[in-house]
């Protein structure tokens, strides 16, 4: 059996020099034993220190410039609220913005009634203190805002968990590999290809009821653990 790898070699030429052609060059490995292909997931969890929310308004007048105006007003005070709490202009993005007519409509098969323009304008927040989602959960509520989502945890720098991933399932896969080789009578095994993909998570943003009252604990959150995945597909022959 063979495996054929086919390897591009490219150069640049300069200005002065003549134009040099890329070619498609043809490497073949020769494998004169079984092959083992493996698929190896390791999950590194990390405390997060990155949090989105959205929040946002949702207001309804009799007309659209009303609706338009009415949320205007009222957005402009969420994000006033933010940008006092000291978060940066960058760091607030908008996710949403919608002006619908809304109706009553009837089983009686009368028209449907018309009940107003629903105008909403979302945005979605990137905090980056663990310590203070509560407390700007309750001031965006406090300024207005109607919905609420999230919050959505991650890690801003993940390379240290994909490293951590990566040394692992690779050990894993050497050592399976080596497992099925002395299964099938091999004393070892030659590694032929690898590849990675990785892949971070967290749960999913919810939708948030929030209700602020006089007392003066923030609404509780927990960040918990977010996990950073690391699959490594490796491809071995079985060795004398």
């Amino acid at each position: 059996m063979r495996l054929t790898a086919l390897l591009l070699l490219a150069a640049a030429a300069s200005p002065l020099a003549a134009p040099i052609v890329a070619r498609a060059a043809e490497v073949q490995i020769a494998v004169e034993n079984p092959v083992v292909e493996l698929t190896i997931t390791e999950t590194v969890m990390s405390e997060p220190d990155t949090a989105i929310v959205g929040a946002g308004v949702t207001v309804r007048a009799p007309s659209a410039s009303a609706a338009l105006r009415q949320n205007a007003a009222q957005m402009t005070k969420v994000i006033d609220k933010l940008k006092a709490l000291g978060i940066r202009r960058e760091d607030i993005q908008t996710s949403n913005f919608n002006l619908n007519a809304q109706y009553q409509y009837r089983n009686d098969g009368q028209q449907p009634t018309f009940l107003g323009y629903d105008a909403s304008n979302s945005v979605n927040v990137t905090l980056r203190d663990m310590t203070k989602i509560g407390e700007t959960l309750d001031a965006l509520v406090g300024a207005g805002a109607n919905n609420v989502y999230g919050p959505n945890f991650s890690l801003s720098k993940d390379e240290p968990a994909r490293v951590a991933g990566r040394k692992s399932a690779f050990e894993r896969a050497g050592a399976q590999a080596r497992e099925y080789a002395a299964m099938a009578g091999y004393s070892g095994v030659r590694l032929l290809e690898v590849s990675e993909t990785y892949n971070a998570y967290s749960p999913p943003p919810m939708p948030m009821a929030i209700t602020v009252t006089a007392r003066r604990e923030s609404t509780p959150i927990e960040p918990g653990q977010v996990g950073t995945a690391v699959t490594l597909t490796a491809k071995y022959e079985m060795t004398r």
